[in-house]
């Protein structure tokens, strides 16, 4: 009888805690735990950058230039972003739970940034974490008492997320962003469309298994369930009302980048369009390109001033004349031939499906390798899943840019930087181009804005994820392992090549702005005026100016007329080398738990000394005069390099253009002595073995994958038209 009894209280204990385990919950906003710095810590901070500029100034007459340098990052999520709530998964062997709250606290005190925003993909935003987020906004911008001295500002936004499967139909992704939560919608607009159902998070629901091999986790498997089930239950915004008049709790999209900025306008409130990830070929359809977006249907000059091309994702800065399928004069497609440079996906499809015709006739094998080619063609970026069952290190390093810094997984060129600065649309009465001021985010998704600050913790600070252990490794057996198969080209239909992707992916970039004070307005405002600029990550230094144009001097981000040959300035000092660990006032602020778990033990902690620039290049981008000028002659890179010399005080350039004749744009990179970084080379191959730096546990899970690079920083374009 006790026996029995004792079994009943162990069942109905074992009950309890499965009901308890079993029962997915909202992820709360958290609480901001650090407060904000003085004014006089932020004083004595930026005394710092006062005796650099000093240095680099020194050699003008009259220093007309009042702007403050402030570092930010424009692309932070949360744990209400899903894909980021997955990656944080226990499968995943990483912390679990990134709220809003530790997002500031990380910025603060971890990375010790001016500013950020935040850009949780409005596709999974729930209207209750959307008010809860911005009201983490609003604290986290309570500062000290000197507006003009406040140490962290704060804009809040989204990320609008459209992946499309045809290069005519994939506009791509946009962070949009507003000065502040008192001029904001009422709800985040995104671009999964009724007919979609999760759109691009519909594979999610496959991780929500694991609880069943992962019973002690339970619980946060549960959480992941509750999150879809809210996000599916939001019902969609009639799409035909003007968006003032629709439901606070609907679920409001845009299907085309026109429609969300017809939507923005209805609400009439300032904001920020930011296009990024433009060249990361994880999701994007072959052959992509900027031309399909110069248009009134993908562009908005007012809105669309800013592009970020460098991001935890990779440089999408560089063109390359290179194209992972051709196309025929008929608009058929076709696998090009590899060349010194670059090696097709669609071709090494072809070389691999030749290793697994033993047994099989001459022309039958023939027949196979053209099939895995045509289907990697069709496959697009899942043409990994063509031989589901073969290792990465299979398909080398096929359709990867090998010669740029840094460079983004499966390289669409047409995406490039450069490409969108050579091309002009000649469809419309008055020829448009592309303006961009250039700047550089994370794009992290464990809310820690401005990663960049030391190269430590691969994964925890780049997207490197991966399951912990092979229990939990997916297995794929085909019917026929030999036999080439044909992939969904819909996003979640089939499994992304994120193997060999977490070898290009990096800590991030930072953005900084030309600002007249730390003000909240006077940042929006460089913003704005597009007096910005990027780095890979170390918070160079940097200025560029035209100083021919009569008295006025103008800054990097600015377009003018002019018919004389232009005279341009660059100044840039390198970054500070670090000091180990965190600095008192990080310490001080934060509790040693929540330290230990944000910023895991290292903190932006600067000495005394920079860090050499070797060189800059300049770069110029001559657009289009007439349709259909080749694209490769316009952009000059480098079009001049000069070397500085070894002063830590910073390099000052000067240079002029004496064959200037037609519209062109010019911007500088500021390149830095070398120094270790995550990922700085990527997938190698050498005496033919091929070492890809993996997310998960087939590589180190300690192994931060440090290679020498030279870091550096691209100024916006100064955009110069002939009369």
């Amino acid at each position: 009888m006790v026996s029995l009894q004792f079994f009943r209280v162990k069942v109905a204990i074992f009950a309890s805690l499965f009901f308890i385990y079993s029962c997915g919950s909202d992820v709360p906003p958290g609480k901001i735990e650090g407060p904000p710095k003085s004014s006089q810590y932020i004083h004595e901070n930026d005394l710092k950058f006062y005796e650099a500029k000093d240095n680099l100034f020194q050699d003008s007459k009259d220093l007309t230039d009042e702007h403050l340098i402030l570092f930010g990052d424009l692309h932070v999520h949360t744990t209400y972003s899903i894909d980021a709530f997955t990656l944080e998964l226990p499968m995943m062997g990483l912390q679990g739970i990134h709220d809003s709250s530790m997002a500031c606290d990380f910025a603060r005190y971890c990375a010790n940034l001016d500013f950020f925003s935040f850009n949780d993909h409005a596709e999974s935003l729930t209207p209750e974490h959307w008010r809860e987020q911005n009201k983490i906004v609003e604290q986290c911008n309570i500062s000290n008492e000197v507006e003009n001295a406040r140490d962290l500002t704060v804009f809040p936004g989204w990320e609008w997320t459209q992946i499309g499967t045809t290069p005519e139909n994939n506009w791509g992704h946009r962070n949009v962003i507003f000065k502040d939560v008192n001029n904001l919608p009422k709800r985040p607009i995104g671009a999964r469309t009724p007919e979609t159902g999760l759109g691009i998070f519909s594979t999610t629901r496959q991780a929500t298994s694991a609880k069943w091999v992962d019973p002690l986790n339970f619980k946060r498997y549960s959480d992941l369930t509750w999150l879809l089930d809210r996000v599916e239950s939001i019902p969609f915004c009639n799409n035909s009302l003007n968006t003032n008049d629709l439901p606070n709790d609907c679920y409001e999209y845009a299907e085309s980048p026109r429609e969300l900025f017809r939507k923005i306008d209805e609400w009439g409130f300032d904001s920020i369009v930011i296009p990024h990830g433009t060249t990361w070929g994880l999701h994007v359809p072959y052959n992509t390109s900027w031309d399909n977006r110069l248009n009134n249907e993908g562009h908005d000059r007012s809105k669309q001033i800013l592009l970020e091309i460098m991001s935890g994702h990779g440089n999408g800065e560089e063109f390359r004349d290179f194209a992972g399928v051709g196309i025929n004069p008929d608009g058929t497609k076709f696998c090009p031939a590899p060349t010194e440079d670059f090696l097709p996906c669609c071709w090494q499809a072809g070389e691999m499906m030749k290793k697994r015709c033993e047994g099989l006739s001459d022309e039958e094998c023939a027949s196979r390798v053209e099939l895995a080619k045509q289907y990697t063609i069709e496959a697009g970026p899942y043409s990994n899943e063509v031989f589901p069952e073969a290792e990465p290190e299979e398909w080398l390093n096929c359709n990867q840019c090998n010669d740029c810094f840094k460079p983004s997984f499966s390289y669409r060129p047409k995406q490039s930087a450069q490409y969108a600065l050579a091309i002009t649309n000649f469809d419309m009465e008055d020829p448009q181009r592309y303006e961009f001021g250039f700047i550089a985010s994370t794009d992290d998704h464990t809310a820690r804005p401005g990663t960049g600050y030391k190269q430590y913790e691969r994964r925890k600070m780049t997207f490197a994820s991966g399951v912990k252990s092979s229990f939990f490794d997916y297995k794929y057996y085909a019917e026929d392992p030999n036999f080439p198969e044909l992939p969904g080209i819909n996003a979640g239909d089939s499994l992304p090549d994120n193997e060999r992707n977490s070898s290009f992916v990096y800590p991030g970039g930072i953005v900084a702005v030309h600002a007249k004070s730390r003000s909240k307005d006077d940042i929006w405002e460089a913003l704005k005026q597009k007096r910005v600029y990027g780095t890979s990550g170390p918070r160079m230094l940097l200025w560029f100016e035209l100083i021919n144009f009569g008295e006025q001097k103008v800054h990097m981000g600015q377009k003018v007329i002019m018919n004389q040959a232009p005279k341009f300035k660059v100044r840039a000092a390198g970054s500070f080398k670090q000091k180990p660990g965190c600095p008192s006032v990080s310490v001080d602020s934060l509790s040693p738990e929540r330290l230990d778990y944000l910023c895991a033990g290292e903190c932006y902690n600067p000495s005394n000394e920079r860090y050499l620039i070797e060189r800059i290049e300049v770069i110029k981008v001559t657009p289009q005069e007439y349709q259909g000028e080749e694209i490769k002659n316009l952009i000059q890179d480098p079009w001049l390099v000069v070397e500085c010399k070894k002063n830590n005080s910073g390099c000052t350039v000067e240079f002029e253009d004496p064959d200037f004749n037609r519209d062109s744009s010019y911007y500088v990179r500021a390149i830095q002595e070398e120094t270790p970084a995550i990922n700085g080379k990527n997938i190698t191959i050498e005496n033919g073995e091929v070492k890809i730096c993996k997310g998960s546990f087939k590589t180190s899970l300690e192994d931060d994958c440090l290679s020498l690079i030279n870091e550096r920083a691209w100024s916006s374009p100064i955009y110069l038209a002939r009369p």
